[in-house]
């Protein structure tokens, strides 16, 4: 997987994606943003914004920064702000691997769906650290592979349509948590049947490096 591959996909699927990924993950977006707990004054950045789904579940007393790769989804979050009358929220066309934001530049930092698809987690997972103030939260809900469980059927009856995206089918979470060193203070199942995982990390928390290969 690569950048070019990532946003030729999403050029050729965005105007259906709403339509896979809206309602059927809506409850993922909604659970993040009750656990975010924000409050007035803060700054959240949403990485991997997409077609601004989530947007409108943001109190508008918060200042919310948007960033994805591609062009012909964020055009569609640029029309959803401006329907919604969504001044509270900026939107930049940037890689989320090399953001241009200077350090510390947020109260919170979220990725809803991203990681499995990003070219290379670990760049990501170090920028939102990054650029997420001291004392601050990252948020991610995705969905990891589980082998011999219900989930792990799901991902198999999903595979057509998450495929379009370039979503990784063997995306595990023990390896996604080794390779980031993401230290988790909360781990959630989340969507139905708990397809996804909501994981909570401090920014500045760093799990020792392991031994083992990966």
């Amino acid at each position: 997987m690569n950048r070019e591959a990532v946003m030729k996909s999403y050029r050729r699927h965005a105007g259906g994606y709403d339509l896979y990924f809206g309602a059927v993950l809506h409850p993922g977006r909604k659970a993040v943003l009750a656990r975010m707990n924000l409050q007035p004054g803060e700054h959240v950045l949403e990485v991997g914004v997409g077609t601004g789904l989530s947007l409108p579940l943001y109190p508008r007393d918060v200042r919310v920064t948007g960033i994805d790769l591609s062009q012909e989804m964020l055009a569609r979050a640029e029309d959803s702000k401006q329907r919604l009358g969504l001044d509270h929220v900026a939107l930049h066309c940037m890689d989320a691997e090399r953001m241009d934001f200077p350090d510390h530049s947020f109260d919170k930092v979220v990725a809803m769906y991203v990681v499995s698809v990003a070219p290379d987690p670990v760049r990501l997972v170090n920028e939102m650290r990054r650029v997420c103030k001291p004392g601050g939260q990252l948020y991610i809900v995705n969905h990891f592979q589980q082998a011999g469980t219900l989930t792990g059927f799901l991902s198999r009856v999903a595979a057509p349509f998450t495929g379009m995206f370039g979503v990784r089918p063997n995306f595990m979470l023990d390896r996604f948590l080794r390779d980031t060193r993401l230290v988790v203070a909360e781990q959630t199942q989340v969507n139905l049947l708990g397809y996804s995982t909501l994981l909570r990390a401090d920014p500045g928390a760093v799990a020792p490096a392991s031994s083992r290969p990966t």
